[in-house]
C-alpha cells in the first residue's frame, strides 16, 4: 500500500452530526458493508462515550462533489451510525435507542435517552466528545485494500463481504471488474501490470479511469477519478455500454497497433493510459491509423520517444544537461517526474504524442453514408444489379451500399470506393479487407477478404 497517505485528526461529534446533516458524510460509498451491529453494540459505544473512554479512529476519505467537501467513511460506519441513532439524526429518528447505566455525575441507574441527557444537562458530554480521524489519500485498490485489512479484526468481513468491498455494486466498476479480467492476459503479456499489481485490483484501476475518462470526453485528473468511483457515481446504462464499448475498440486498437509496447516506456501505467487517450481522441476525431506503414513507423517512434527520454534521465542523473536535439525527450521527461496523474501534466504528454505521431493519421471522410444521389447514380450505372458478394438479384427496395475500403479504415464516401451488397453480406462483411477485383468494371466493385 505504498500509495496509502494518512493526515491525523480529530472532529467532535457535533461537527460529525452537523457534516451529516448538511450532506457532508457518506456513510455508504459503494464498497461498504451493510450494518452489522446489534443494539447491544450500539449502547456499549455510547456508554464508553459517556464515560469519556477513547473510541477508534474514524478513516475518512476527503473529495470534492460539485464544489461542496465531502467525506467517504472507510471505517466507522458502524460508530457514527450508532451516535446518529441515538441523538435522532435526520433519517436515524425511528431508530433510536437507550442505555441503562450510572452516569458519572448521576446517582444510581438510570435510562438515559438522548432526550433524557438534554432534560438533564448532560448534553455536552455526547456532543463535545472527540473522535480522533484519520484521513486517508491513495488510489482505488490500496484504500478498499485498507478497508478490507482494517475490517479483518472485531466483527471480521465475510467473504461475500470481501467481494462486495472490491466489485461492489456499482455497475460501473462492475462492467470495469468485467473488462479488467478480459483484459489481464493482454496486461501481464505486455507488462503494463505484474500478477502483484492485479492481484490488488490495478487493473480495475486502470479500466476505471479510461472508462472515466471516456465518459468525460476527454482526460481527467486521477484525483477526480477516484472521487467518482468511491462516491458511488453511476452513468446511465446506454452511456455506460458506450463507455465500455471504446474500452474495447481502444484496448484492441492499442494491442494490435503496438504489439512490442512492452519494449517501450509505454508499458508503465501512466504512459499507457496518456497512449490510450490519445489513439481515443484521435479516432474521436475521425483520424486513424490503419495503414501498415504508417502504423510500424508509428511503434518506432514510440521506441525512440522512449529511448531517447531514458537517455536523457541517464544525462540528467550524471549532472548532464539535455542537447538541444533531445528536447522533446526531456520536456516528455518532465511529464513523467514528480506529479504524473494531474490534468495539466496528462496535458503536456498528451501534446507531446500528438506532435510525435499526429501526422501519421489519415483522416476519415465526414459523412459516413451515402447520400441519395450517390444511391441513384451507382443503382443506376449497374448493368446486373447482383450483390458483388454472393451474386443475389437485387432490387430498389432491398440493395445496400457498402465501402469497398471500409469507412473505419478510412474508406472514403465517394462512388469510387462504393459497391452493391445484399443486407446480409454487408453485414458479414463488416471492417474485413478486400480480396480482389470483381470481373465487372471499375475499382468500385472489389470482393471482401473473409
Amino acid at each position: 500500500m505504498s500509495g496509502i497517505a494518512f493526515q491525523y485528526g480529530d472532529k467532535t461529534i457535533q461537527e460529525f452530526v452537523l457534516l451529516y446533516g448538511n450532506g457532508q458524510l457518506n456513510l455508504e460509498p459503494g464498497f461498504q458493508r451493510h450494518s452489522v451491529w446489534s443494539v447491544r453494540d450500539r449502547q456499549k459505544l455510547i456508554q464508553s462515550i459517556l464515560q469519556n473512554y477513547p473510541i477508534p479512529s474514524i478513516f475518512l476519505y476527503e473529495r470534492n462533489h460539485n464544489g461542496a467537501l465531502v467525506y467517504d467513511v472507510i471505517d466507522g460506519k458502524q460508530r457514527l451510525e450508532s451516535l446518529f441513532m441515538f441523538v435522532g439524526a435526520p433519517g436515524y429518528g425511528k431508530r433510536k435507542f437507550a442505555l441503562r447505566m450510572r452516569l458519572p455525575e448521576e446517582d444510581g441507574l438510570d435510562d438515559w435517552s438522548w432526550s433524557h441527557l438534554k432534560k438533564k444537562g448532560h448534553e455536552h458530554m455526547v456532543m463535545a466528545y472527540k473522535i480522533q480521524t484519520a484521513e486517508v489519500s491513495g488510489e482505488l485498490s490500496d484504500i478498499i485494500d485498507l478497508f478490507v485489512r482494517i475490517n479483518s479484526t472485531g466483527k471480521a468481513l465475510t467473504s461475500a463481504e470481501k467481494r462486495h468491498a472490491k466489485y461492489y455494486t456499482s455497475a460501473f466498476l462492475k462492467t470495469a471488474g468485467r473488462l479488467a479480467d478480459r483484459y489481464e492476459e493482454y496486461f501481464l503479456g505486455s507488462r503494463i501490470l505484474s500478477k502483484a499489481q492485479i492481484s490488488r485490483m490495478k487493473h480495475v484501476e486502470l479500466v476505471s479511469e479510461l472508462m472515466a475518462s471516456f465518459a468525460n470526453r476527454g482526460l481527467i485528473n486521477k484525483k477526480a477519478a477516484l472521487d467518482r468511483l468511491i462516491g458511488g457515481e453511476e452513468l446511465p446504462p446506454s452511456r455506460l455500454q458506450r463507455t465500455r464499448d471504446d474500452v474495447v475498440r481502444i484496448l484492441n486498437r492499442l494491442a494490435k497497433m503496438f504489439p512490442e509496447i512492452k519494449a517501450t516506456r509505454f508499458a508503465n501505467t501512466a504512459d499507457f493510459y496518456s497512449l490510450a487517450m490519445f489513439i481515443w481522441e484521435m479516432e474521436r476525431n475521425k483520424a486513424i491509423l490503419t495503414e501498415r506503414r504508417r502504423n510500424r513507423l508509428a511503434a518506432d517512434l514510440l521506441k525512440s520517444l522512449s529511448d531517447g527520454v531514458d537517455v536523457v534521465r541517464g544525462q540528467q542523473k550524471r549532472a548532464k544537461g539535455a542537447r538541444p536535439d533531445q528536447r522533446l525527450f526531456a520536456d516528455y521527461l518532465l511529464t513523467v517526474q514528480g506529479d504524473t496523474d494531474s490534468l495539466a501534466t496528462r496535458q503536456r504528454r498528451e501534446a507531446i504524442l500528438e506532435k510525435l505521431l499526429g501526422g501519421l493519421f489519415e483522416k476519415k471522410d465526414e459523412r459516413r453514408t451515402f447520400t441519395a444521389e450517390q444511391r441513384r447514380l451507382i443503382w443506376n450505372s449497374e448493368d446486373k444489379k447482383r450483390c458483388k458478394g454472393c451474386g443475389t438479384p437485387l432490387t430498389w427496395e432491398n440493395f445496400t451500399l457498402d465501402h469497398v475500403k471500409p469507412y473505419s479504415k478510412g474508406g472514403p464516401t465517394k462512388i469510387s470506393n462504393a459497391a452493391l451488397l445484399c443486407r446480409a453480406c454487408n453485414s458479414k462483411k463488416g471492417s474485413r479487407g478486400l480480396l480482389r477485383s470483381a470481373p465487372t468494371r471499375g475499382a468500385a466493385h472489389r470482393l471482401y477478404a473473409p
